[in-house]
C-alpha cells in the first residue's frame, strides 16, 4: 500500500491508450511483468507534476538519460515508478518518432502523452541576437560572445565582414555558424550595392567594393538620419575628387580606440593632430578599411550618392546635419550650431 492511501482504497490501474496495450500484450509476461510493477502510477494522459511552464534543454543520450534529466527538472513524477513507466512508454510508441535533443517548451502540469509528442515533434525554442547597425567587430564580437544558447568559440571577426541584422537561431548553435551566416549576407549585400552603382555618379573614385564598403562605413557613423546618408556620401566624394582630405571624426576615433569606436571623452585638437593610418586629417584618401558595419541604408547611400557640389557639413543640434558648398557657408551654420546651443536651457544660467 502506497503512503496516504487508505485500506478501503483500491490501488490505482495503469492505463495505456489501445495503441500501446496492443504493442504491451505482443512483448509477453517480462514487459507485463514491468508494467505490474508500475501499476498504479496513473494513467498516460493525466496531469503531471510541473506546476508551470518551462523551458528545458533535452540532452544528448539514451532514453534513461533523457528520463533522469525530465525528472530532475521536474516535468516527471522523480519516482522509480514514474521513470519506468516513462521509459516504457517511450519504447512502446518508438514509431512515432525519435525524440530530438533541443531546447523545447513545456506546458504546466503536461501529461506523460504531451511529454513524448514535444520531445518528438515539439518546434525548437526560437533565440534572438541583436546586431545593430554601424558597430565595429569588437563590440560585435562582444554581442555573439554573450549572446545565450550558442555554442564554441566565435573566430576573428574582419571589420566590416558582418551585415547588421537581428537573426534568429536555436540552443546549440555554433557562434561560428552563426556569424558566418551574418558575413555571407554582408558578402551578397556588398555585392549587390557594388553591380547596382551609380557608376556615373562615383566618377571612378570608388575602384571596388572593399572601398565601397569602406565609404559605407564612413557615412554610418556620421550621420543616424537615413535621408542624410546621400547627401554624406557626395561630401566625401567631392572632396577625394579635389584631393581634399575627408576628415571624418569617426574614422580618428576608430583609430584612436583601437578598433573599439568609441571614446570615454571628446575629440580634442591634440587627437586629430595625432598621426595614424585612419586620421583622415592627415592622411589622404580613403582610410585602410572600414571602421565599422555599416547596414543597407548606407550601402545603398555609397553605391547611389546625391547629386550636388556640397564639401561641407556640420551637426544642427536636432540630430541632422547642415551641408554647405563653400568654406562660408559652413562658417555661417557652424555659427547657428553654436548660438543653438548657447540658446539651450542646460546652457543657461
Amino acid at each position: 500500500m502506497s503512503e496516504g492511501q487508505s485500506d478501503s482504497e483500491e490501488p490505482r490501474k495503469l492505463v495505456l491508450p489501445p495503441k500501446v496495450g496492443r504493442k504491451l500484450a505482443l512483448f509477453g509476461a517480462p514487459l507485463l511483468l514491468v508494467a505490474g510493477l508500475v501499476a498504479g502510477y496513473g494513467h498516460y494522459t493525466d496531469p503531471g507534476p510541473l506546476q508551470d511552464e518551462k523551458t528545458f534543454v533535452i540532452p544528448h543520450g539514451n532514453n534513461a538519460r533523457v528520463t533522469k534529466a525530465l525528472q530532475d527538472d521536474g516535468i516527471l513524477s522523480p519516482t522509480w515508478a514514474s521513470g519506468t513507466f516513462f521509459r516504457i512508454a517511450t519504447f512502446l510508441t518508438h514509431r512515432d518518432g525519435q525524440i530530438h535533443a533541443a531546447e523545447l517548451r513545456f506546458p504546466s502540469r503536461v501529461s506523460v502523452a504531451h511529454v513524448l509528442e514535444i520531445l518528438r515533434h515539439g518546434k525548437p525554442v526560437s533565440h534572438q541576437v541583436m546586431v545593430p547597425e554601424g558597430l565595429t567587430a569588437l563590440r560585435i564580437t562582444a554581442i555573439l560572445n554573450k549572446a545565450p544558447a550558442l555554442t564554441g568559440d566565435l573566430p576573428t571577426l574582419a571589420e566590416g565582414s558582418v551585415f547588421p541584422q537581428t537573426v534568429s537561431y536555436v540552443w546549440g548553435t555554433p557562434r561560428q555558424v552563426l556569424s558566418e551566416k551574418l558575413q555571407k549576407m554582408m558578402a551578397a549585400k556588398l555585392a549587390a550595392a557594388w553591380d547596382g552603382r551609380n557608376v556615373e555618379a562615383l566618377d571612378g573614385l570608388i575602384q571596388s567594393p572593399q572601398e565601397l564598403l569602406v565609404l559605407a562605413s564612413l557615412i554610418e557613423r556620421e550621420t543616424a538620419v537615413p535621408s542624410e546618408r546621400p547627401v554624406v556620401a557626395r561630401v566625401f566624394l567631392n572632396r577625394l575628387k579635389l584631393g581634399m582630405r575627408l576628415q571624418t571624426d569617426p574614422s580618428v576615433i576608430y583609430g584612436l580606440s583601437n578598433g573599439l569606436g568609441t571614446l570615454d571623452a571628446p575629440l580634442t585638437h591634440d587627437d586629430l593632430q595625432t598621426p595614424g593610418p585612419y586620421n583622415t586629417y592627415l592622411q589622404a584618401g580613403l582610410p585602410p578599411g572600414p571602421i565599422c558595419s555599416p547596414g543597407q541604408t548606407s550601402l545603398d547611400a555609397a553605391a547611389h550618392p546625391a547629386e550636388g557640389k556640397m564639401l561641407y557639413f556640420v551637426a544642427t543640434g536636432n540630430g541632422g546635419h547642415s551641408f554647405a558648398e563653400t568654406l562660408a557657408d559652413q562658417d555661417k551654420n557652424i555659427r547657428a550650431y553654436h548660438a543653438r546651443l548657447s540658446a539651450t536651457p542646460q546652457n543657461q544660467n
